[in-house]
């Protein structure tokens, strides 16, 4: 699992108007929580993106006056108009204690329903796991190479992880193969058409009987 480094500086003013101050600077008001000890701390913007701005999960590494803090992103808040990054939590990982994450999910494999002509759709590109730090994962795979056309995988059908948990429920359709409507509209006008060749033959083989009856 990729982890970045990110380098954090205490900030002294806990509350609101310190957070306004650390944001005038330039800098990125934070929190670090998990455990007994809450620490309020700045970032620079452009060491954060590279963590938010990825469909990837990955952890962080925050380097607090030179104490190494292993950690997640856990919420961002952004501005309503601007949508500018104006605080950011982060989770202390203590090992041994469980977290709830959410993580992408890989689909691996050819589904022969995409040789038929299906069109694959997703359903879910992350779910909800629970883990130690210890067995974290940056994703989950799923195979989709028994998936035909019009069928779907499903969460219970994910690879298993040692020590990690899906929180999502089981039946939740993850990925479906689906039938275009180009290729429906084919196979209606085919059998449109087998209907109306067998009615022609019907009606045919009644007239020949009544002229055999005068």
């Amino acid at each position: 699992m990729e982890t970045v480094a990110i380098k954090a500086d205490i900030r002294e003013q806990f509350r609101t108007k310190g957070a306004a101050a650390t944001r005038a600077e330039g800098k990125i008001p934070c929190i670090v929580y998990g455990g007994e000890d809450v620490t309020a701390v700045s970032v620079e913007f452009n060491d954060l993106r590279h963590v938010i701005y990825t469909p990837e999960f990955k952890m962080c590494e925050l380097d607090i006056n030179g104490d190494k803090v292993q950690c997640i992103v856990k919420e961002v808040q952004f501005h309503p108009v601007t949508e500018e990054i104006v605080h950011v939590d982060f989770l202390r990982l203590i090992p041994g204690h469980e977290i709830k994450i959410e993580v992408p999910v890989k689909l691996v494999g050819q589904a022969p329903g995409l040789r038929a002509g299906g069109k694959l759709i997703r359903k879910m590109r992350r779910v909800k796991i629970k883990a130690t730090p210890e067995n974290l994962v940056d994703h989950l795979t799923l195979d989709i190479s028994q998936l035909k056309l019009g069928f779907s995988v499903r969460v219970r059908d994910f690879e298993e992880e040692e020590g990690v948990e899906v929180l999502n429920d089981g039946a939740n359709p993850v990925a479906s193969i689906v039938v275009p409507r180009a290729l429906k509209a084919v196979d209606e006008e085919e059998e449109e058409g087998e209907e109306g060749e067998e009615g022609e033959e019907g009606e045919g083989g009644e007239g020949e009987s009544s002229e055999a009856s005068e």
